[in-house]
């Protein structure tokens, strides 16, 4: 059985890359919070944290590409929101933003943490930034914390005292 990644993600010397959309400012915000919460609380360093705006849940993946390329991070974690409206626009946006951080992390290496809400309404989003279903951000943090130090595990030889 495989431990509880909350109680065992090592963020110790990890770099990493934190892009959050301001659309849908209140349920990124909370998202965004918990996710730096959860970086300090596994070991991480404020100073190890970059954090960068994005204008909406679109420009996550130009916003996470931008970090995934710099020699500093280790790891990134895209926190957004789409709800669904009365079009179909959202599947679009979801399923872009899907693919796009996808292909950073397959062309990088570098793991890109999905972050993204996609909800019916907005009382759906509320629950999971914060609410009776959790909060997605952290949830979002522990597995970029956890796929970085898996990625480092398997390099040869290990980077001296991390993960």
């Amino acid at each position: 059985m495989f431990a509880d990644p909350e109680n065992t993600a090592n963020a110790a010397g990890l770099r990493i890359g934190l892009a959050v959309s301001r659309y849908h400012a209140p349920i990124t915000e909370a998202m965004s919070a918990a996710a730096i919460e959860r970086f300090i609380s596994a070991g991480g360093s404020k100073e190890n944290l970059r954090v960068v705006a994005a204008p909406g849940a679109f420009e996550l993946t130009a916003i996470a590409r931008a970090l995934a390329v710099r020699d500093d991070i280790d790891a990134v974690v895209a926190l957004g929101c789409v709800i669904s409206g009365e079009t179909t626009h959202d599947q679009y946006i979801a399923g872009a933003l899907a693919q796009g951080l996808t292909m950073i992390t397959a062309r990088t290496g570098v793991p890109v943490s999905f972050g993204v809400l996609t909800c019916q309404t907005l009382a759906q989003a509320q629950a999971r930034a914060g609410g009776a279903k959790g909060n997605k951000g952290a949830e979002a943090m522990t597995a970029a914390i956890e796929a970085a130090c898996t990625i480092r595990s398997l390099q040869c030889p290990p980077p001296k005292g991390k993960c």
